[in-house]
């Protein structure tokens, strides 16, 4: 018979119970002596393998979870900064763009002023030049012309007698005779491309006899002085095609030269005149615009009626300027008398041009 195998045997031996339960051991806390060097751990705990894997993966995950909220964290602080740093930058921008409005608004305030300035200053300008322009007559002249003793017509010259009272004064004596001299029978002396020069009267000889006889003064210089005045006044060309003039000064003319002389045994220090002042009766009447002539000559008044005979006082041969020699060019820096002589001769002209009669009209 075989025999069974042990695994066959009673199931009394195979069917056994459960080994009792095991009872649990309850921690027990003991008690840690007090030490002066732990003063603050008093107590310690015995934990089973359970709680303490249970206990360690609490605080595992504890640990892990604030440490994944700190990135965020982080992120939340740097973004903050981000927007206080962009608000600071906006801020900064915004006070730019205001300062530099503020700077623009400034400009365009000065650039207004300025305009406005600019403005005032050309219509005083243009008031000046109107009231320059647009002067009014006082009085009417006349002045008869021949050429080569033949009569080529009359010349109606209307006088400036608020904007030029003592030139007009002048010119009005010496066409009415008033002065004890006049201008009859007194030639002109130049001819130039723009305009034309009369001679005047002479501060010596017949002329200042007559003139000292009536009182008459042939100096100039009240006259340089209404001058000054109007060309401060009137800026710009004031010899206009058509204006009559005197000559009241002589922009060329040399400054006075010293030298010793003897009088009554003794060496005293003179000065010596080169060449001679104009005495404010030669006239000028501008054929063109001349500038060259506010230099020297005060304008007082214009020509009405004849300036066909003007322009044929003009179209008379003269004698040809010789200024570019250098003989002439020596003698004029020099002083020498002759050059002052010969330089009055140049553009003189050919034919005898008079006035034959004069005087003011009604």
């Amino acid at each position: 018979m075989l025999q069974t195998p042990k695994f066959l045997q009673s199931p009394s031996k195979l069917l056994h119970h459960p080994p009792p339960p095991q009872t649990q051991h309850i921690p027990q806390v003991h008690q840690v002596p007090a030490s002066k060097s732990f003063p603050t751990l008093k107590q310690c705990c015995k934990l089973s393998r359970r709680e303490f894997a249970f206990r360690s993966n609490s605080l595992l995950l504890f640990l892990l979870g604030f440490q994944g909220l700190e990135p965020f964290k982080l992120s939340e602080a740097k973004a903050e900064e981000e927007n206080l740093e962009e608000t600071t930058s906006t801020n900064e921008e915004i006070n730019k763009e205001n300062l530099e409005d503020t700077s623009a608004k400034e400009e365009i305030n000065e650039v207004n002023q300025e305009v406005t300035n600019a403005k005032e200053e050309m219509k005083n300008d243009s008031n000046s030049t109107t009231s320059c322009s647009d002067k009014s007559l006082t009085k009417k002249a006349y002045l008869d012309i021949s050429i080569d003793g033949k009569p080529v017509g009359r010349i109606v010259i209307g006088l400036f007698g608020n904007d030029a009272p003592n030139g007009t004064a002048r010119f009005a004596s010496l066409v009415s005779g008033r002065a004890g001299i006049s201008y009859r029978r007194k030639e002109f002396v130049k001819i130039m491309p723009n305009y034309v020069q009369h001679g005047g009267v002479r501060s010596y000889g017949v002329d200042a006899e007559l003139a000292k006889r009536t009182g008459s003064n042939l100096e100039a210089e009240n006259l340089v002085d209404e001058w000054e005045r109007v060309n401060e006044k009137c800026p710009g060309t004031k010899n206009l095609a058509g204006t009559v003039s005197i000559v009241v000064r002589d922009p060329s003319k040399l400054p006075s030269k010293l030298k010793l002389v003897a009088r009554q045994g003794k060496l005293e220090i003179d000065e010596e005149e080169v060449g001679t002042a104009p005495n404010g009766t030669e006239f000028i009447i501008a054929m063109k615009d001349s500038s060259e002539l506010d230099a020297s000559a005060l304008v007082v008044g214009r020509v009405l009626e004849g300036m066909e005979v003007v322009e044929k006082i003009g179209q008379v041969k003269t004698v040809q300027e010789n200024t570019s020699s250098p003989y002439f060019r020596v003698a004029k820096l020099i002083g020498d008398k002759r050059a002052v002589v010969a330089e009055r001769g140049f553009n003189r002209p050919y034919s005898k041009v008079l006035v034959t009669n004069c005087g003011l009209m009604e």
